[in-house]
This record gives structure tokens, sequence and C-alpha cells, in this order.
């Protein structure tokens, strides 16, 4: 069954005449220095999911008072 949604998205993606890597892609983002920190943070934290989207959060918000 995926084999013909993907044969079908890929024969619209060319009739459309748009790039197909384009469409699958998400835009690059740069990301603050405050950001990569809370994230590095994080990691060494060895936090995954809700726990780490809270840390960041609270470390971003820290970060921005402080600068």
């Amino acid at each position: 069954m995926w084999k013909i949604l993907a044969a079908l998205s890929l024969a619209v993606a060319l009739s459309s005449g748009q790039p197909v890597l384009a469409q699958t892609k998400a835009p690059a983002t740069s990301r603050s220095a405050a950001s990569l920190e809370c994230s590095r943070q994080a990691d060494e934290k060895g936090l995954h999911g809700k726990a780490r989207k809270h840390f960041r959060s609270k470390c971003k918000k820290e970060a921005r008072k402080g600068a």
C-alpha cells in the first residue's frame, strides 16, 4: 500500500514541476547560542521527551533574562 502512495506522491511532484526533495526537506533554521548551549546541557543530563522540553524552555528563558 505504501508503495502505491509513494508512487502517486512522486508522480504528483514530478507533474507539478517542483523538485521532489524540496517538498520533503524542512526549512533550515539558525539556532541561537543560548538554544545550542541549553541543548548541550540537556544532552549532558540525559534528558528526553517532556523533561528535555521543560528544561530547555526554562534554560532559554533564564538566558534571555541574563542577557
